[in-house]
């Protein structure tokens, strides 16, 4: 790897940061990232709909937008970062028509609609501190805290001949916007079969989307404000430019989010942030490829969803599923599996525990390397978070290294993977004596489960011992239980 780190470690000049190779989803290919502002870097990522908790498919965008955070801050950037909270705008089929899924969600249990986008936002920030991701610095903004900066962007377009109003709101004009469809390069074909079913009627065109939507008569929504084009809420996509110009600037470096959003929500975002100020919008779009789960997406629309909540009761440490992603490059589809987060949480285990017995060797004292350098070069070309994986490994278990050398490696490893690596969490194994009679009694019942291939009976009796506050891991010679602390 040392020829990697000679092409993408080094410095530009005397003086100046290491370069930094992102794949842009706009272009399709390879750049080195030259900021609007030397020495920032203003990123925007596409942030939750708040009307339930998020699965581990959304968390993926959110850690990915972490990690490559983290590869500028350590290459002495300074980030400024907004992940945005959709609590209104957003309906149900992601198109002009239906009802807001906020709305629908504080409708179904009783509540008032901010008591739900608190509730479920709360969640979401819970998860990400689970996840070792530091919030201190990001910006959170509230789509309902920026209505006067979605109407005055709305304003906008509509005095620049971008927009036309409808009995049901206004729509932004997509024939207006020759470049509409820039990203991804998608032709009058794939966005004339990417509308919506359900539209308005009064569209000009099947790619326009709404700005703002008017509150049809009769009706009274949970939330909704006074606007020149009536009473109503805003559209879902003009939130996102809103809040981007608002607390970044007009143009932007680093815009970031899954795959599903390029195609409709992003090549929205740019048509009107760019018609709006005839600027750039975004200079680097980057995207996540899908988690997937037998063989679909996992997805709220088919139920087919699993939370990070849902792992730790199983007697997942969180960092697992960090791992789990950082094992395959962000633009790869990834399966998930229970199967599969075992030898994540089996490699993350043993990562920690290779961890303390360097940092006893070396008593904590860094020192520099050729496997530093090529863990750096790996992750600053496009975020190659598998071959720095692999680096770290072979580093660490390599002789060549002396324990001061693998102690700096794990110090670069900690700034950009964020796993704990250098105060690794406690797992207490517990002797036979330790355990108590009745999940002894359990824990022999499973493994008759298993030894019969009863995987169904054995899953049963694990959960109900994870229940009790003990992890099961099946080890070479058999089950291991453990009383996980932090």
């Amino acid at each position: 790897m040392g020829w990697l780190a000679r092409v993408f470690g080094k410095s530009t000049g005397s003086g100046q940061r290491p370069r930094i190779f992102l794949t842009n989803s706009l272009s399709g290919t390879k750049e080195v990232f030259v900021p609007l502002k030397p020495g920032m870097v203003l990123l925007y990522t596409c942030g939750p709909t708040v009307y339930s908790r998020q699965h581990i498919g959304n968390l993926r965008s959110i850690l990915f937008s972490d990690t490559l955070s983290r590869v500028f801050t350590h290459a002495g950037y300074r980030v400024r970062r907004v992940i945005n909270i959709t609590d209104v705008g957003h309906l149900v089929g992601n198109g002009d028509i239906g009802e807001d899924k906020v709305e629908e969600s504080a409708k179904r249990e009783g509540l008032s609609a901010s008591t739900i986008a608190e509730r479920y936002t709360k969640m979401f920030l819970d998860d990400l501190a689970e996840l070792n991701v530091d919030t201190e610095d990001i910006f959170f903004p509230r789509a309902t805290q920026y209505i006067e900066e979605q109407i005055s962007l709305a304003r906008r377009l509509e005095e620049k001949g971008f927009a036309y109003r409808t009995r049901s709101g206004l729509y932004f004009d997509t024939n207006r916007f020759p470049a509409y469809g820039k990203l991804g390069g998608l032709k009058d074909a794939e966005l004339k079969a990417g509308a919506r079913i359900e539209t308005d009627p009064e569209k000009h065109n099947p790619a326009d989307f709404v700005l703002w939507k008017k509150t049809p008569r009769g009706v009274h929504r949970l939330q909704e404000w006074d606007s020149p084009w009536g009473r109503g809420c805003p559209g879902w996509n003009i939130e996102c430019s809103a809040m981007a110009h608002t607390l970044l600037g007009v143009e932007i470096d680093i815009h970031t989010g899954g795959e599903d959003l390029a195609p409709t929500h992003h090549n929205n975002e740019i048509a009107q942030s760019e018609a709006a100020f005839g600027r750039p919008f975004v200079h680097y779009w980057m995207h996540n490829a899908f988690l997937n789960m037998g063989g679909e997406k996992i997805s709220k629309s088919t139920g087919n969803v699993i939370y990070l909540s849902d792992l730790v009761a199983k007697g997942y440490h969180p960092l697992s599923l960090r791992y789990f992603f950082l094992q395959a490059h962000h633009r790869t589809p990834l399966s998930f599996s229970f199967d599969a987060l075992d030898g994540a949480a089996g490699a993350l285990e043993r990562l920690w525990n290779l961890s303390r017995e360097i940092a006893k060797e070396s008593e904590r004292h860094s020192a520099p390397s050729e496997a530093r350098k090529s863990f750096l070069a790996a992750m600053r070309n496009d975020i190659a978070t598998p071959q720095a994986l692999s680096i770290l490994w072979s580093s660490l278990r390599s002789e060549e290294y002396a324990p001061e050398e693998k102690w700096g490696l794990l110090e670069d490893a900690e700034g950009h993977l964020g796993l704990s690596l250098l105060s690794p969490p406690s797992l207490h194994t517990l002797s036979r004596e330790d355990v108590p009679d009745d999940i002894q009694d359990m824990l022999e019942k499973r493994e008759k489960a298993r030894v019969s291939k009863d995987f169904k009976e054995a899953d049963r009796i694990r959960a109900a011992i994870e229940r009790s506050g003990y992890r099961v891991d099946d080890g070479p010679n058999g089950p291991v239980l453990t009383r996980a602390t932090l």
